[in-house]
């Protein structure tokens, strides 16, 4: 019996090109898996990408900390679901297009077992019109954090992640999450409003390619809340973003979360699109 080639391979460097032009085709959505690319994340030894290719039908699987697949049929999920089944020790969630993750999240839950939650229905909005054009009113105190800002910082981003995921994003030594805050604010990625010495607004910019920058951590201190902040502050997330990094904004959040989706939508983004995310 003849044995037919399987059409998921590891993709490497030389394949960063092929991998950008199949993101390309909804930039929206596939903003972090390019951004991944742009990055150099196809240089580890590891393979943190599969690419599908049978004739002219071509799809992609981001398979590290997360399980992204980006621009697949149903049959493509099929196909990645037997690689992506090996990688389950790195992966922490699995996010993207609502049908693509919820079908791959079908096929590897008989191995991976009972996740800690799934979020079925992720709104996707975008804005690509700054909000003050609209009389919407844009915070002048919010602007990039400084490195020197980076310990007030760190207890922001892990009081957002720890109400966001549920536990906290490191256990002991707070040293490679800081690492990972202070790059983002290295390349001015973080934006923050700080008073009396401490942060009480933070958004980051996590993923920025093709055009698109996607937020991500959007954050507003427990005592603040209620008191009017956020619209004006992401107001001013996406003048800052439209004026000097991407020509197209875009974050996705929890379909539970209405304050959260009034807020986006007060400061000018529409729903354009649906995710799902897994948390394992």
């Amino acid at each position: 019996m003849l044995r037919v080639s399987s059409p998921v391979r590891p993709l490497g460097l030389s394949d960063s090109q092929r991998a950008l032009a199949i993101c390309a085709r909804d930039p929206v959505t596939n903003v972090f898996v390019a951004a991944r690319v742009l990055e150099g994340g196809l240089s580890g030894s590891r393979g943190a990408l599969f690419g599908y290719q049978r004739a002219d039908e071509q799809g992609l699987c981001w398979a590290s900390a997360n399980v992204v697949p980006v621009e697949c049929t149903p049959a493509m999920v099929d196909a990645f679901a037997e690689r992506v089944a090996k990688r389950r020790r790195w992966a922490s969630s699995l996010f993207g297009p609502m049908g693509p993750v919820l079908q791959l999240w079908s096929a590897l839950e008989p191995d991976w077992g009972t996740p800690r939650e799934v979020r079925a229905n992720q709104p996707v909005l975008t804005v690509r019109k700054g909000p003050g054009r609209r009389g919407v009113p844009v915070d002048p105190a919010v602007r990039p954090a400084t490195e020197a800002e980076t310990d007030l910082v760190v207890p922001a981003a892990a009081a957002m992640f720890t109400e966001e995921i549920g536990y906290p994003p490191y256990q002991g030594s707070d040293a490679a999450y800081r690492a990972g805050v202070a790059s983002l604010i290295r390349i001015r990625r973080t934006l923050i409003r700080t008073e009396g010495g401490e942060v009480v607004f933070k958004a980051d910019l996590g993923s920025v390619a093709l055009g698109v920058a996607q937020v991500q951590g959007v954050w507003v201190h427990p005592d603040w809340r209620g008191r009017g902040l956020a619209v004006p502050a992401m107001a001013a997330v996406v003048e800052h973003t439209l004026r000097h990094i991407a020509p197209t904004i875009t974050l996705y959040v929890n379909d539970f979360n209405t304050a959260a989706l009034a807020t986006y939508r007060h400061a000018g983004f529409t729903q354009t699109g649906s995710f799902a995310n897994v948390l394992l």
